[in-house]
């Protein structure tokens, strides 16, 4: 079950890869700056996650104009990542959970999607400037996509 809004959210550094380097990203870097928005998805190179990604870049400066980060969180190796992103031209940081402990932590690892095993479920928090979760869903099934109204009604909360 995903941590629930008013939770202290875990903190995490994990790997993300565009071009030539590969960088640390995490929750931290935002602290005290700007509000994030974290997206868990199951799998790179997937239909519904493909969709999502896409239309969340597509509206990136939205988010932005409301003094948020977002971030695509998967199992996926950083290599995996920024190919499927350069493919579909997927403009959000990618971070790759492959240990699956940032999934874990936040409460949506599944045991196992159609016989590929453990993944991270579809899932949206919204963390605000002070480390707080302040929006909180998994979805009911990893085909659903979280409700983008009600993270942006959270961040324009948030002003």
């Amino acid at each position: 079950m995903a941590i629930a809004v008013g939770t202290r959210a875990p903190q995490f550094s994990l790997k993300s890869k565009r071009g030539d380097d590969v960088k640390d990203v995490s929750l931290s870097d935002n602290i005290g700056q700007k509000n994030t928005v974290l997206l868990f998805f199951p799998l790179a190179f997937t239909g519904v996650c493909t969709s999502e990604l896409c239309d969340v870049t597509a509206g990136l400066k939205q988010y932005e104009a409301l003094n948020a980060t977002v971030i695509g969180i998967s199992v996926d190796s950083p290599f995996a990542q920024e190919s499927w992103a350069e493919k579909e031209n997927i403009g959000i940081t990618l971070a790759s959970d492959l240990n699956k402990k940032t999934a874990q932590d936040y409460g949506v690892l599944l045991d196992d999607l159609m016989g590929f095993g453990a993944v991270s479920a579809r899932a949206a928090f919204v963390v605000d400037k002070e480390g707080i979760v302040q929006y909180s869903e998994q979805t009911p099934t990893p085909k659903d996509l979280p409700n983008f109204n009600a993270i942006k009604s959270t961040l324009q909360r948030l002003q």
